[in-house]
């Protein structure tokens, strides 16, 4: 009788242990879950103060002036590393430049154009129906030449990425004098986890504006961003125009409707 009870209570504390076991790990979730949520709010880009670009707003236009310095800040510092694989050349005409400018532009630029006969990958002027394609033959290059991580294509990035162009301004010139750079990355506090792998990009001076604005840091940022904007929607001035003008033929025919109510059913009411 006495091993019978003493098995009963050993399997009776034995059962125990699981419950104790999941109070203690409930405790433990509860009282580290503030600091885990507080860690994780410090990784969060901080919010980009906002701007004030010509684009913005129902009735907002690029400024096509920005818009050509940006492309200048783009060609002589951002393609280095990005391309912009959904543009070509001749899609550049929208930014109010002549096909003559963009014949020019192309040449300018060196594309990829596949292997040699002895098998070497080679490069050619570019044509008006070019990509600005990324500057890497792939990659793996790409990967090799920026610490493991492949620079992303710009072609839509003010669309896509979170807090559009303010963000993209804010980044650019959020890094501090003397950014310290912890293996890879450098101190930005608009990028996630405080940290980016590319470094500050712009400089005063870095570019040359040929209608003589002062190419500072805040300004050339602007410009590019401005740039990217168009080129993440080169067709949305053309939108705005149809739209207001079909507004605005919408409420002619309103009017109109109106006034041809009232002279048909003026009789009547007499």
């Amino acid at each position: 009788m006495a091993p019978s009870i003493t098995r009963q209570k050993n399997h009776a504390r034995s059962g125990r242990r699981p419950v104790r076991a999941a109070w203690i790990a409930c405790a433990l979730a509860v009282a580290t879950a503030p600091t885990a949520r507080a860690a994780d709010d410090t990784l969060k880009p901080r919010h980009a103060p906002a701007q004030a670009w010509s684009f913005n707003g129902a009735l907002g236009q690029f400024d096509l002036a920005s818009v050509q310095r940006g492309y200048a800040v783009f060609a002589g510092v951002c393609a280095s590393c990005h391309g912009l694989a959904q543009v070509h050349f001749s899609d550049l005409t929208g930014m109010g430049l002549k096909a003559e400018d963009v014949l020019a532009l192309a040449a300018a630029w060196q594309v990829p154009d596949g292997p040699n006969a002895q098998g070497q990958l080679q490069r050619r002027n570019g044509r008006p129906d070019d990509a600005l394609a990324s500057p890497y033959w792939g990659p793996a290059a790409a990967k090799a030449a920026n610490g493991g991580v492949v620079p992303p294509d710009l072609s839509r990035i003010v669309t896509v990425y979170p807090g559009g162009a303010d963000r993209i301004y804010a980044l650019l010139t959020g890094y501090a004098p003397g950014t310290p750079q912890t293996g890879h990355d450098f101190a930005n506090p608009y990028a996630i986890g405080h940290s980016t792998a590319m470094p500050p990009p712009l400089h005063d001076g870095a570019v040359h504006y040929a209608d003589g604005t002062q190419p500072t840091v805040q300004q050339q940022a602007r410009d590019v961003t401005t740039f990217l904007a168009w080129v993440s929607a080169p067709h949305q001035d053309m939108r705005r125009r149809v739209g207001v003008g079909a507004a605005l033929y919408l409420c002619f025919l309103a009017l109109l409707f109106v006034i041809l109510k009232r002279r048909i059913w003026s009789d009547v009411r007499k």
